[in-house]
């Protein structure tokens, strides 16, 4: 398991989309990196080794704007000890890129401040299309033979020592060890345990393999792995001691519990999702980063097929594909969709990456990247596209045609000999000129509903829409509607500028569609507030709107009888207004008998 474990860690530093580091505040003021991965070349254009040197400040790859708020985080952070978190620009290998960058410090006993921590392009961060290349194992298994000291001491005087006791205590030779008092090698604080377990084979007793340190010739201190055994040496008893120097390996498991730590808190903290999967494919383990995105916790899943837990059903076929590369030693990405606990669905970018060790795959690391946020942005930037292709084409089309008409009335007024009433083609023009001015209205309030942030504040509904219908009478027949306005319930709070927008375009068109030649036109206007939402229901008995057409005037442009000359705009000047409010707005209709449109907003009481 431990060869697992190290193996893994060192597989997902080499590939995860982000640079590991280390960086150390010394003491002695000194500070720099003391680790730093690989992937900072590829980032920054910076070798490892570079870097790690200290030949180089911050203040020569952070961009001058950013120094300060760099500076200022980074002594808030040692001062205070507590997370660093910082964005700015930084100097890359194609100029100055965005980075973002999370550590977690660590007071030491000596005194030293070690942050833990990763950064990343997050100008790169919607597309993610990093490429991961396979590396060869940082760490490999070192296996030392190291020659062993065996030596015999009766009533504590060495008797026999071979030429590896000498080289390891530090003798020219075993001759120089004869005679020599054998509890002087050993350190004062292992006196005590020696000289016990000598007692004990003295007695006819062995004694199982111990850490201790010896004191070398030359004073320096080294640690032993020894044993010891009855032995009688010429007549007497005596203790047989077999030893092997064990300081390096002792060195080396200093460094290499260092390094699982690191690995350990850098899998921990690293903000992707990540899990250890056995050769099985079984769940060794997960860090935070999956449990919030999966929902699923350490003992939920260990010992468990993965693909059992978040795979949904009709994706199982492309999961035991993922699975069969990543036997044949493969690095897998793939954008896919899987399920959480609770059974709700997220999009992904997998990376699924073999471990190996000998030739034989030990373990999987998977990583899932969280791109549902993206996604919705993309879908969201097709269906603006498309609205602009039709809106430019449309707004072309609607501007000219009232400029056509006036520019025709124009020439027909300046041709000589026309003896027609001039007032008429000035009446005319006057209403192209009308409608131009209203399709431009229409055009500018979808632009600013658009890019203008939302802004609470108390909405007067009764107010705006009195105002709306003293607004609205130039048009044609709006002396003629009658009202039945009805308002209840608590204060509203909202947006007022976009619920004005809401009224105007639905009153407009309860006046527009009204019946023609018909007395008994009326609007009636509901409207209940509660603490939670205001509930608006507008209704008109006009002319209605055909079944086929009902679906879609919420679209842009699209106008669902030739009645009006309006600009096609207004209800889907609604429908994204109410969007933007977080509410939302259904339709109904009959042809002869008028529609009504039935609207929910939130109320932003608490805001």
């Amino acid at each position: 398991m431990t060869e697992l474990i190290r193996g893994s860690l060192q597989k997902v530093i080499d590939h995860l989309p982000v640079v590991v580091f280390e960086y150390t505040f010394f003491p002695d003021g000194f500070r720099g990196f003391t680790y730093i991965s690989p992937r900072c070349e590829e980032l920054l254009g910076l070798d490892p080794e570079v870097i790690i040197d200290g030949q180089l400040s911050f203040d020569n790859y952070i961009h001058p704007d950013d120094r300060h708020t760099f500076h200022h985080s980074v002594m808030q952070s040692v001062n205070s000890l507590q997370e660093w978190s910082w964005r700015g620009r930084c100097r890359g290998k194609d100029g100055y890129l965005w980075i973002e960058t999370k550590s977690n410090p660590t007071r030491t006993l000596d005194g030293r401040i070690v942050y833990h921590g990763v950064f990343s392009d997050i100008g790169e961060r919607m597309r993610l299309e990093v490429e991961h290349r396979l590396t060869e194992q940082r760490y490999r298994s070192l296996v030392e033979q190291l020659p062993l000291g065996i030596a015999i001491h009766s009533k504590g005087k060495l008797r026999y020592a071979n030429e590896a006791t000498a080289r390891l205590i530090g003798a020219r030779s075993p001759q120089e060890l004869i005679g020599m008092e054998a509890m002087q090698f050993v350190h004062p604080d292992f006196k005590e345990q020696v000289s016990s377990r000598v007692a004990s084979v003295l007695q006819g007793h062995s004694v199982a393999p111990m850490e201790v340190k010896f004191i070398r010739l030359d004073g320096r201190v080294i640690d032993v792995e020894s044993m010891g055994h009855p032995a009688v040496y010429e007549g007497e008893p005596a203790v047989q001691i077999i030893f092997a120097d064990i300081t390096e390996r002792k060195k080396a498991e200093a460094g290499f519990q260092k390094a699982e730590k690191l690995f350990f808190q850098l899998f921990e903290s690293t903000p992707l999702a990540i899990v250890l999967l056995d050769e099985k494919s079984q769940v060794v383990r997960v860090n935070k980063g999956f449990e919030e995105l999966f929902g699923y916790s350490q003992p939920d899943l260990t010992g468990r097929v993965l693909t059992d837990a978040i795979v949904p059903a009709e994706f199982e076929k492309e999961g035991d594909e993922i699975n069969n590369m990543i036997t044949e030693n493969k690095v897998v990405r793939v954008e896919t969709v899987r399920q959480r606990k609770n059974g709700e669905r997220v999009s992904v970018i997998i990376y699924g990456i073999p471990v190996v060790l000998h030739d034989e795959k030990i373990g999987i690391f998977g990583m899932y990247v969280d791109i549902t946020e993206r996604q919705k942005v993309e879908e969201e930037l097709k269906v603006r596209n498309a609205e602009l292709d039709n809106f430019v084409y449309k707004v072309s089309h609607d501007l000219r045609a009232p400029l056509s008409s006036v520019l025709g009335l124009a020439n027909l007024a300046a041709m000589p000999g026309n003896n027609d009433d001039l007032s008429s083609y000035i009446k005319l023009m006057g209403q192209k000129a009308t409608q131009l001015d209203h399709f431009i209205s229409d055009v500018l309030s979808h632009s600013k509903n658009l890019k203008l942030d939302v802004s609470v504040s108390q909405v007067d509904l009764k107010e705006i829409i009195t105002r709306t219908f003293q607004d609205l009478n130039y048009l044609a027949g709006a002396g003629e509607m009658s009202k039945n306005i009805s308002i209840s319930g608590m204060t509203f709070f909202s947006d007022p500028w976009r619920v004005a927008e809401i009224f105007r375009n639905l009153i407009s068109n309860a006046i527009k569609y009204r019946k023609l030649n018909h007395a008994g036109a009326v609007v009636s206007i509901a409207a209940v507030v509660t603490e939670e939402r205001c509930d608006i229901v507008v209704e008109d008995n006009g002319i209605g709107v055909e079944p086929e057409h009902v679906q879609r005037v919420f679209e842009m442009f699209y106008r669902a009888s030739g009645q009006s000359d309006g600009s096609g705009l207004g209800l889907y000047i609604v429908k994204n207004a109410i969007d933007k409010l977080g509410g939302t707005v259904s339709v109904a209709s009959e042809m002869g008998k008028g529609t009504r449109f039935a609207i929910t907003l939130p109320n932003r009481l608490s805001k």
